[in-house]
């Protein structure tokens, strides 16, 4: 299991890594470093898609190191150190579990076992009650119960890393019992075989990789029956193996009990003891009983935690990408995101604002993000509706697919359907713009739909999946032909739209990397709805401007008599003045 150790630390700190980690002074961080240098976010640590973990400096302003030099983003080798400010932490792999494994050995052969004690361990987790309680022992093995469940309980309370779990698990049980050697084993839940996790002795200063020899036959007791096994042990001498004669290597005591969560068997622990044959007591078989019950429950929690960590992970990574529905998928494992590559049919599309540069010439840089931003938040939701996937930005525009990394039996209507939406949010979303004295942006699309390769592509420290090929050149190209508020499409994704769109056709267009024109239409949107699709975008007058409809500057108000008219009331001309002639003489 990989893991980072923050060696700065007295004492050291563990911690094992998920499929998205990040390093930071904020709580909410996988690995929170106490450092007033690093940032709240400083670093990501992440598994690529072939297995190998990246570190990522996530734009920190005091840096990310390695050997001295300030890194970007680099693969982690065992035993790289990263400096972070003051603080060290030090990359591992070497697999705990893989040693435990090579420590601990399964044998029918090398031993002969005498089983002196059983308890039902499903059994063993009943309490009686109260009235029916007449027998002070029983009483106080309840109590007993109570009393490990509680101290292993406090032990193991919050910790959900199943590594430092197990080891956890193994101390306090040395703390509760009198052995001189224990081990945790758990079930694969592949091959359905039992794998050493832990391996501990109580005097550290004995061989470190001696083998922990198992009977089978105790180990099968345990595994099949699901009970806790009170067992002698003795080592056969295979040298006197034909008189039927045996030499005992070292007679110990044993106690193996099942971890179970429910009925499920997680797996089992033994511990032996090699001062004396009956060194432990039906007592202590009780003890290790209750804490195998309690450690089962930890066990399976952390497990679960794992599992969430994991499945939190993978939708991060693929929530920006895919529709939700898709991302459910492959969370699920019903969508499988294989590295390599397969040829499949797709329909490609891609929009592009027009007139972008000469926006972006009059906006200073946090405004041109900000409108970025805003846009492709509504773009990409459309998107989303329309079961496309998002395969990458590229300056103002975007690259999406149908048809990978899934293919559903409507792909090329559901991306003509996708476009037509776009243009209509657009002008949804331009009206707010209008209302702030933005300038309003427009778009045009372009799709294609053929056979292209997908697959994950990339070097070792990035990996992107995405499609590649002819069919996605032409999507490019025709969306370079498309003018504001157009939508074209090649003959191959027209042909199977089932005429469920109004379209018309256009001159054949010459496309770059085509020897021959190729026949292309323009999208007006659904048959029923055409007209109102197609409605062009107005264009916003600049501020200070006055409203449309409003007359000329200068022209005289509304009802208003034209240019050297008389006044209101006044009488037409050549007729006598109000009141009559002007008196004579």
């Amino acid at each position: 299991m990989a893991k980072l150790i923050l060696v700065s630390s007295d004492p050291h700190q563990e911690f094992e890594l998920g499929a998205i980690n990040t390093i930071g002074r904020h709580p909410n961080n996988s690995v929170q470093v106490l450092d007033r240098i690093i940032s709240k976010e400083h670093a990501q640590v992440f598994r690529a898609p072939d297995g190998k973990y990246v570190l990522r400096d996530l734009g920190s302003l005091n840096g990310t190191y390695m050997g001295g030099v300030r890194i970007m983003e680099r693969v982690l080798q065992e035993g790289d150190e990263v400096t972070l400010g003051s603080t060290r932490l030090v990359y591992s792999e070497v697999d705990d579990q893989q040693q435990s494994e090579e420590r601990v050995t399964i044998s029918p052969e090398m031993l002969e076992s005498h089983i002196r004690q059983k308890i039902d361990v499903v059994s063993s987790r009943e309490f009686l009650p109260e009235k029916d309680i007449y027998d002070v022992d029983v009483l106080r093995r309840d109590y007993e119960k109570l009393r490990v469940s509680h101290e292993v309980g406090l032990a193991l309370s919050l910790e959900v890393n199943l590594s430092s779990l197990l080891e956890k698990i193994m101390e306090k049980t040395f703390e509760l019992m009198p052995a001189d050697r224990g081990v945790i084993m758990l079930m694969n839940p592949t091959s359905g075989e039992l794998e050493g996790r832990v391996v501990k002795r109580r005097d550290e200063t004995k061989i470190a990789d001696e083998e922990i020899v198992l009977s089978r036959t105790i180990v099968n007791q345990v595994v099949q029956t699901k009970t806790a096994v009170l067992s002698s042990d003795a080592a056969i001498d295979s040298r006197f193996s034909g008189a039927h004669s045996i030499i005992m290597q070292g007679i110990r005591s044993t106690m193996s009990v099942p971890l179970l969560f429910g009925d499920s068997l997680l797996g089992l622990m033994y511990l032996d003891s090699q001062i004396a044959t009956n060194a432990f007591t039906e007592k202590d078989l009780q003890i290790f009983t209750g804490i195998a019950n309690q450690a089962a429950g930890a066990i399976q929690n952390a497990r679960l935690a794992a599992n969430i960590e994991e499945e939190a992970g993978v939708r991060a990574r693929f929530e920006r990408l895919l529709s939700p529905n898709l991302v459910d998928q492959v969370v699920a494992g019903s969508l499988r995101m294989e590295k390599g590559g397969e040829n499949r049919i797709v329909t490609v599309m891609f929009t592009d604002i027009r007139g972008f540069t000469s926006m972006s010439e009059k906006m200073d840089a946090q405004a041109v993000i900000a409108m970025l931003n805003e846009y492709f938040e509504e773009m990409v939701d459309v998107l989303f509706n329309h079961q496309g996937t998002l395969d990458k930005y590229v300056g103002d525009e975007i690259m999406a697919l149908f048809g990978a990394p899934v293919l559903l039996p409507e792909d090329p209507v559901n991306a003509v359907a996708c476009a037509v939406e776009m243009q209509k949010r657009l002008r949804e979303f331009n009206r707010l713009r209008q209302m702030r004295n933005d300038a309003p942006i427009q778009i045009g699309i372009g799709i294609n739909t053929g056979e292209a390769v997908f697959g994950a592509l990339g070097s070792t420290k990035t990996m992107q999946y995405t499609v590649v090929g002819d069919t996605v050149n032409v999507a490019s190209r025709l969306c370079s032909l498309a003018q504001a508020g157009e939508i074209i499409v090649s003959e191959d994704t027209h042909r199977l739209l089932d005429n469920r769109f109004e379209t018309v056709e256009l001159p054949p267009a010459r496309v770059k990397g085509k020897a021959a024109e190729i026949q292309v239409y323009n999208v007006a949107g659904f048959v029923a709805d055409a007209p109102e699709l197609t409605k062009p975008i107005q264009a916003v007058p600049p501020p200070g401007s006055p409203p449309p409809g409003s007359p000329p500057p200068g022209s005289p108000p509304p009802g208003s008599p034209p240019p050297g008219s008389p006044p209101p009331g006044s009488p037409p001309p050549g007729s006598p003045p109000p009141g009559g002639p002007p008196p004579e003489g």
